[in-house]
């Protein structure tokens, strides 16, 4: 075998090599592009295309506050305002209802399985004097903690939970978007009785530590 025929040879070995080393890296990118998650952005979707399938699959929560800042500006508000993500003192989202109310929104995406809890509530609802908002709203991918339904309806604090979310996505797929704002400015629940339980000037019942009262007798010699 000639110096010419090995020279062709190793050529041609190396280009096969090439060859093959591009289609395994190819493949291996393309794998992974298929099984990560949907990435969206103002520019990459029709608001109508997303249902609970896409919010379930979103990275993180920035981009669920920003589809419902995207979805509140379809809906006609005013005074539609996303805040930022740092120092938003618990409001992520801010807007005017039809009756010229500021609502302060706490968006929550979180898994089917993961309920959120009562700091949802605490967040949004102290946040309100600071944007001089007068209703406050937790929309949520999921349900809510007892403990948080318990909160809330004492605080008047409105919640939207995982199946007020999936009816409020479909009505504004079918354009009825007075179905959406009034799901949306509906009255909170309220577990005030009446409006003389309101005003009662009795305290409601307070759950005790009572080791930490055992212990502090005892220091205390008491």
């Amino acid at each position: 075998m000639g110096l010419e025929e090995i020279t062709a040879y190793i050529l041609i070995g190396a280009i096969i090599f090439v060859l093959l080393v591009g289609f395994i890296v190819y493949s291996k990118i393309t794998r992974k592009e298929e099984i990560k998650p949907i990435t969206v952005t103002p520019e990459n979707y029709d608001l109508r295309t997303i249902g609970i399938t896409e919010i379930d699959r979103m990275h993180d929560g920035s981009e669920f506050e920003m589809y419902l800042y995207r979805l509140f500006l379809e809906l006609g508000y005013s005074c539609v305002y996303k805040t930022t993500n740092s120092r938003d003192f618990g409001a992520d989202i801010v807007f005017t209802d039809r009756d010229g109310i500021r609502n302060v929104i706490q968006a929550k995406r979180y898994s089917e399985d993961n309920p959120v809890g009562i700091s949802a509530v605490q967040e949004v609802f102290s946040c309100m004097r600071y944007y001089k908002a007068k209703k406050a709203i937790v929309i949520a991918s999921a349900k809510f903690t007892e403990p948080c339904e318990t909160l809330a309806g004492i605080n008047y604090v409105k919640l939207l939970d995982r199946s007020d979310l999936i009816s409020m996505i479909d009505d504004f797929k079918r354009n009825d978007i007075q179905g959406v704002r009034d799901r949306i400015e509906a009255e909170p629940r309220m577990i005030l009785e009446s409006w003389s339980e309101a005003n009662s000037g009795v305290l409601h019942e307070i759950r005790k530590d009572y080791k930490a009262e055992k212990y502090v007798k005892r220091v205390m010699g008491k």
